[in-house]
């Protein structure tokens, strides 16, 4: 749609354009006309001039003839007299009839000639008209084929709507697929935690059982010197084993139970005597290989954690110094430009760009050290309002040039600046169109900017509430000016 309607306005204004055309090919040849009707009067005028200056010498012949003729007198002299009188203002008359007709001359020859430049701009019109009716041709041939391709992309959008939502599909999987390895990450992050806790925990607890075995093995280090002590009392004592006690005692083993209370307070005394001995854990032993065990596992868990750890550390350590030397080469490469492009725009002074803040690249800051014919060294911030375009302008060019592209459009980048550094914005422009391909799109109300630029592109409103946009060509302009 927008590139029928394109087609269509070029059609109207081509069309306008061809009957201005014709319009002044009419006016040049009425005005041809014109001029080759005063150039007929001039020469009748020269003819007329002609024929009075041959019958002046004829009379003057005749009188010259009537002069010798006549006998010697003073009524002679007299009418001698008077016929040189005559024959001088005859002379006069011829002077002045001569120097008219060189003037009616010269006025016809340069008539003439402008008659010839006329018939020439007519015959140069006549072919631009005929090649206007060649690009009309031409533009209405592109027409077809733009409705053709219009045809030919009527199903464009469907596809591109295809092609958009399997995109987003795609980017919905992608981010899944991300959001996923996020959660396993933090999952693998929250085990890793929770297998350091086990891993104390753990250590904790064979530290403990550790220490329950040795107190149950001092435990039982004193409940056996018990037993000896005891039995080496009852040796003492009684003089007997202890499995002679019984016999000792004269207790068969059908023998009737001792007293209750006897029993009783020697139950309490072997309560007593077990309390004081504390419980002995048989499983302590097999518990603790458990959790050593369980500790192996998280220690291995956590090991593994720890080599991701340092495989993703070694490659963002990669990656920032990669960064590094990729930002450091461009870093040159834009301040080598910068500089150029200062000292173009300056004529002379110095220009670099440091790093500050950290030795680190990838997080240290920027700053532009300017120093304009005759100033100091300074920083942009201390530069006049036009120092401080004109650098923000190198600098800007200075990261273009290192990666052109195929257009670049500047919004009233030339506001700030007197006509003197427009002049120098302008010689710029010209020297990037040379090094590059790219086609600058200036958008300025500056007259030497325009004047610069090779077409010019403006909105009119033709009529009320019509806008139309017109280009105009300043080569064909200069031509067509030296033309005329």
């Amino acid at each position: 749609g927008e590139r029928e309607r394109g087609a269509r306005d070029t059609w109207r204004a081509l069309n306008r354009e061809a009957e201005q055309l014709r319009e002044r090919a009419a006016a040049a040849e009425r005005q041809a006309a014109q001029l080759a009707s005063r150039l007929s009067a001039l020469a009748e005028a020269g003819n007329r001039l002609g024929d009075d200056l041959a019958e002046a010498r004829e009379t003057c012949e005749a009188a010259r003839e009537a002069l010798v003729s006549l006998p010697d007198g003073s009524a002679l002299n007299a009418r001698l007299q008077e016929l040189r009188n005559a024959v001088a203002q005859g002379r006069v008359a011829v002077a002045e009839a001569r120097a008219h007709a060189q003037t009616l001359a010269r006025e016809g020859e340069l008539r003439l000639r402008r008659l010839a430049a006329i018939g020439q701009e007519s015959r140069s019109w006549a072919d631009r008209q005929e090649g206007g009716a060649a690009q009309i041709e031409t533009l209405t041939n592109r027409l077809t084929e733009l409705q053709v391709e219009r045809e030919t992309f009527d199903d464009a959008p469907l596809v591109f709507a295809a092609r958009r939502r399997a995109l987003m599909s795609e980017t919905e999987i992608a981010e899944a697929a991300r959001k996923a390895a996020a959660d396993r990450l933090a999952e693998a992050e929250t085990r890793l935690a929770q297998s350091d806790r086990q891993g104390r925990d753990a250590l904790v607890a064979l530290s403990q059982a550790r220490e329950e075995q040795v107190r149950s093995e001092e435990k039982l280090d004193a409940l056996r010197a018990r037993r000896a002590q005891i039995v080496s009392e009852i040796e003492e004592a009684l003089n007997v084993a202890p499995t002679g006690l019984l016999k000792l005692a004269n207790l068969a083993p059908d023998a009737p139970m001792p007293d209750r209370r006897d029993v009783e307070r020697s139950l309490e005394e072997a309560k007593r005597e077990r309390e004081r001995l504390g419980a002995v854990n048989l499983r302590a032993e097999d518990e603790q290989k458990d959790v050593q065990s369980q500790l192996d596992g998280m220690v291995a868990e956590r090991d593994d954690l720890i080599e991701a750890i340092k495989r993703l550390r070694q490659a963002i350590t990669g990656l920032n110094k990669e960064g590094r030397e990729r930002l450091l080469a461009a870093f040159d490469v834009v301040n080598g430009h910068f500089q150029r492009l200062f000292q173009t725009l300056f004529d002379g002074g110095t220009a670099e760009l440091q790093l500050t803040e950290s030795d680190d690249p990838l997080e240290a800051g920027l700053e532009m050290l300017a120093r304009p014919p005759g100033k100091k060294p300074q920083t942009l911030s201390l530069l006049s309002g036009g120092e401080q375009a004109l650098t923000a302008m190198a600098l800007i060019f200075a990261v273009f040039l290192t990666n052109p592209a195929p257009i670049c459009v500047l919004d009233e980048v030339d506001a700030p600046l007197d006509d003197a550094n427009v002049e120098r914005f302008c010689d710029l422009l010209d020297s990037m169109i040379q090094q590059t391909e790219t086609r600058f799109v200036t958008i300025t109300h500056n007259p030497i900017t325009m004047a610069r630029m090779n077409r010019l592109f403006g909105v009119t409103m033709a009529e009320r509430g019509v806008s139309q946009l017109v280009s105009v060509s300043l080569s064909e302009a200069e031509q067509f000016l030296e033309a005329v």
